[in-house]
C-alpha cells in the first residue's frame, strides 16, 4: 500500500523553477528518505505537499486524495503533520501550551501523553518551562512531539539532527523507530548515517528532479553511488 505519491510534480518560487518533475512512492509504514545535496529541492518538496507552496503541475496523492490545490490546514485536517526544519515552536510559550495547540480540542489523551513522555523525558521535566529556553534537542523533541500528539497518517520531517550533539541524534532515532511503528514518516535528512539506521526505501533528488529510487540496504552498499550522488564516503 502507498501512503503518497507524487507524479510529475513542478513547483515554482517567484521566478524560479525548483521542482521541475518530481515523482516517488512513499510506502504506508516505516520511514522513507529524501536524501540529496543542499539546495537540491528537498524542503521545497516537503512543503508543496503540505500546500505551503502549491505545484503549478502534476499529482500529489494522498491515498486518494489528491492534495495539490488544498489549503495546507486541510491538508493536516486529512492526518498529515509537518516539523519543519526550524522547527516552529513558539518560544514564548511553555512546553504544555505548545502541546495543546496542537491538539483537536485542546485536551490531551493521556495514554497518548504518556507514549510521548517515555519517548521524550526531558519534556516532561520541562512540561511547565518556556520554550525559548529548552536546548536545541530538547526543542527538537517539541517540535517532533508536537506532530503526535494527535494520530497521524504521514508526518513529514525536515533535517531534524542538524545541529544536534551525537547522544541526541542516537535517542532521536530511537524515538522515531517507535514513531514509525505508528504512522509513516517522511524524512528528509543530510545525515547519512542516520538515514540510513532508519531508512527502508529513499530516493535522490538533484536540481528539482528525482535521480534514484530504490531501497536504503542497497543504496548504503553502494560507495560509488553514493559518492555520485551525494559526494559521500562513508
Amino acid at each position: 500500500m502507498s501512503a503518497l505519491v507524487l507524479d510529475g510534480v513542478q513547483t515554482r518560487i517567484g521566478r524560479y523553477s525548483v521542482l521541475h518533475d518530481v515523482s516517488f512512492t512513499v510506502p504506508e509504514g516505516g520511514v522513507f528518505v529524501l536524501l540529496g545535496r543542499n539546495g537540491a529541492g528537498k524542503t521545497t518538496t516537503l512543503r508543496s505537499i503540505m500546500g505551503l507552496w502549491q505545484p503549478e503541475a502534476g499529482s500529489v496523492k494522498f491515498g486518494a486524495t489528491e492534495l495539490r490545490g488544498m489549503h495546507t490546514s486541510a491538508i493536516a485536517r486529512l492526518g498529515i503533520a509537518f516539523v519543519p526544519e526550524d522547527m516552529g515552536i513558539f518560544r514564548g510559550l511553555t512546553v504544555a501550551e505548545n502541546m495543546v495547540l496542537a491538539t483537536e480540542s485542546g485536551r490531551f489523551d493521556q495514554k497518548r501523553l504518556d507514549w510521548i513522555y517515555d519517548l521524550f523525558p526531558a519534556l516532561k521535566k520541562f512540561w511547565h518551562s518556556a520554550a525559548g529556553g529548552l536546548s536545541g534537542g530538547q526543542k527538537q523533541m517539541l517540535a517532533v512531539a508536537r506532530a503526535i500528539i494527535e494520530p497521524r497518517k504521514l508526518i513529514l520531517i525536515d533535517e531534524p539532527t542538524k545541529g544536534l550533539a551525537p547522544a541526541i541524534v542516537d535517542a532521536m532515532a530511537e524515538a522515531f523507530r517507535e514513531i514509525s511503528e505508528r504512522t509513516t514518516i517522511l524524512l528528509v535528512e543530510q545525515n547519512f548515517e542516520f538515514a540510513r539506521s532508519l531508512g527502508r526505501d529513499m530516493a535522490v533528488i538533484e536540481d528539482g528532479r528525482i535521480v534514484h529510487r530504490g531501497s536504503m540496504d542497497a543504496f548504503a552498499e553502494d560507495r560509488e553511488l553514493q559518492t555520485r550522488l551525494l559526494s559521500l564516503s562513508v
